[in-house]
Parts: C-alpha cells; sequence; structure tokens
C-alpha cells in the first residue's frame, strides 16, 4: 500500500520516554484504541485532510474543522476530556519571515494525540526526535508540557535579536541621527505589534488550560504550564516595553532631526543678514547713472572693499554681542 505522504509521524508512545512506529494500515485503530498515540498530519496534503474526515470521524466535527482550518487563532477549547489547541510558533522556513508565524493545531486527550500543521514546525520534529531516542514525553500531560515549552523556548532568541536590534538603532541615532532611520524604527514597532498580536491570545489558551480541571493534568503539568505562561507574559511585557521605547526614540528622533533643521536655518539666516546690507551697497553703487562716486578714482575699488569689510566686522561684532554667535 503507498504510503499517505500526509501523515508525518505515526507513533506509539510506550510510557518509558521512547515511541514505536505504526503501521499505516492499524493507525486508525490504533488512534481510537486506548493505547496512547500520535499522529502527526500535514493539512496542505489532501490525502492527509481525507485520512482525517474520514478515519477520525468520531470526534466532534468542530474539533476536525478546527484541525484543518486554512486560517486560525489562538485558543483553547475543552471538548469532554480532550483538549483542542491552537498556537502559534515561530517560523524558521527557509526565506520565511520569523514574524510570519506558523500554526500548530492539537487535539489530545489521554488517549490520542492529533497535531496539524501547513507549515514545519519545528517542536514538532524536537519532540519526535526525543522519542527516537527514549527521551520524550510518557503520557499525554507530558506531551502538551513539552510542544508548549519547545515552541515559546524557541521565541526567546527571536525576541532578544528584536531587543538588540532596538538598542543597536537607539545608540545609532544618538551619535548620528538621519532620517532614513524612521523607517526602520517602524519595522521594529511592527515587528513587536506582530508578535504580541498573537502572544496574547497564547498566554489566555495556556492561562485557561493552567487552570482547567482536565483529569490527566496532574499538578506537576500544572507547574510546568505555570512556567511556560510566566515566559510568555514577560514576552508580552517586553514587547509592550520595547513599542513604549521605539516610540521615544521615534520621538527623539524627529526632535534631534528639528534641531539639526532649525540649526541650519539659523546659519543660513545669520548668513542672508550679513549679506543684505553688503548686496544693497553694490548694487547701489552698481547703479548705471552718472555721479557714483569715486567713479573716476583708481583706487575707488579698494577703497570700497576696505568699507565693506568694516561693515562685515561691525556685524560679526554686534552678532556676538547680541550672542547670535
Amino acid at each position: 500500500m503507498e504510503r499517505n505522504p500526509g501523515i508525518l509521524h505515526a507513533l506509539k508512545i510506550c510510557g518509558d520516554g521512547a515511541a514505536t512506529e505504526l503501521d499505516e494500515n492499524l493507525l486508525a485503530s490504533v488512534i481510537k484504541s486506548e493505547e496512547l498515540s500520535w499522529v502527526h498530519l500535514d493539512a496542505r496534503n489532501k490525502k492527509a485532510r481525507i485520512w482525517l474526515e474520514n478515519e477520525i470521524s468520531y470526534l466532534d466535527t468542530l474539533i476536525t474543522g478546527a484541525l484543518l482550518a486554512e486560517e486560525t487563532r489562538p485558543r483553547m477549547i475543552e471538548h469532554e476530556d480532550g483538549v483542542l489547541l491552537i498556537l502559534r510558533g515561530m517560523n524558521f522556513n527557509l526565506d520565511a519571515d520569523p514574524e510570519d508565524m506558523v500554526s500548530l493545531r492539537l487535539w489530545i486527550d489521554p488517549y490520542r494525540i492529533i497535531s496539524v500543521q501547513r507549515r514545519p514546525v519545528k517542536a514538532i520534529d524536537d519532540i519526535a526526535a526525543m522519542l527516537s531516542n527514549g527521551k520524550g514525553p510518557k503520557n499525554s500531560g507530558d506531551f502538551l508540557c513539552l510542544l508548549t515549552h519547545l515552541l515559546f523556548e524557541r521565541m526567546e532568541p527571536v525576541l532578544d535579536d528584536l531587543e538588540h536590534r532596538t538598542d543597536t538603532l537607539e545608540e545609532e541615532i544618538i551619535e548620528s541621527p538621519e532620517a532614513e532611520e524612521r523607517q526602520l524604527i517602524i519595522e521594529l514597532r511592527t515587528e513587536a505589534i506582530i508578535y504580541k498580536r498573537y502572544l496574547v491570545p497564547q498566554r489566555d489558551a495556556i492561562l485557561t488550560l493552567r487552570t482547567s480541571d482536565i483529569s490527566w493534568l496532574d499538578k506537576l503539568h500544572k507547574r510546568q504550564l505555570q512556567e511556560t505562561l510566566d515566559r510568555v507574559i514577560r514576552y508580552i511585557e517586553d514587547l509592550d516595553s520595547l513599542r513604549e521605547r521605539t516610540q521615544i526614540i521615534k520621538d527623539e528622533l524627529v526632535n534631534m532631526l528639528s534641531d539639526r533643521m532649525n540649526h541650519n536655518m539659523y546659519v543660513l539666516s545669520v548668513i542672508a543678514a550679513i549679506f543684505l546690507p553688503l548686496h544693497f551697497m553694490t548694487g547701489l553703487l552698481g547703479m548705471n547713472v552718472a555721479g557714483i562716486p569715486g567713479a573716476e578714482n583708481p583706487w575707488a575699488f579698494w577703497i570700497f572693499l576696505l568699507i565693506v569689510a568694516g561693515v562685515v566686522g561691525l556685524q560679526i561684532a554686534v552678532f556676538k554681542k547680541m550672542k547670535w554667535f
């Protein structure tokens, strides 16, 4: 039988940190049984969608619809003894922007774990590798806590880089403000807004999960979820702080550019004030009429230059006394 390319992982979790591969012919029956198993699907593949709709039809249509939906928002829905959890992770795929976060949809109950992606999710590959090495989750609660931990742990370097770029930009603006840096500020602010837009509902989802009465989440799992929740709250607080910083940096840049422009206008005004009387004098003596003083004197030009120099010197002295310089 041809392998279904939409089934990326099909594992029976053994309870000791290891897992065994499941035959696709037996997968549907094992998933339906009370033996803990995990199947991970690629929703872009038509065969995966058909398999989920046909073989897992005993799940509520709300659940299967959310698992296969093209557009999703992070949320958590408790249904009977299971949980529908939709989260977002950093996009580390080739030529992708990290802020274009990837969606992971998950149905999990005591006996089955069904996860669905539309783009690769690194945390899923990590868990599969850990199970392959015998160091993976032992039950559904472990799987859920590990998955949320890995998803949000991978965000930290990206958010740290965002903060580092903000620090660098702030230093550059203080040293040498340039108008082009306003676009960089907008880009940093936009990234922070995008990340927060997805993190806030994920915080709410983890909080709901943390305070739920789900039977297969024990006290240790609740503590682990609390650690994850604290991490997400810290991310959101850091993003709020970063947004405020970028606004302050933008205001400071505008003020510095405005000061520079005012200074340039001031210099031009002083230069114009110096040359205005000189222009009047040269214009007056340049009139093409009879009777111009010194027209017949061979020293008239040099005498005029001395007068001009004297006027300039007098203007400079007056400007300095008035503290214009």
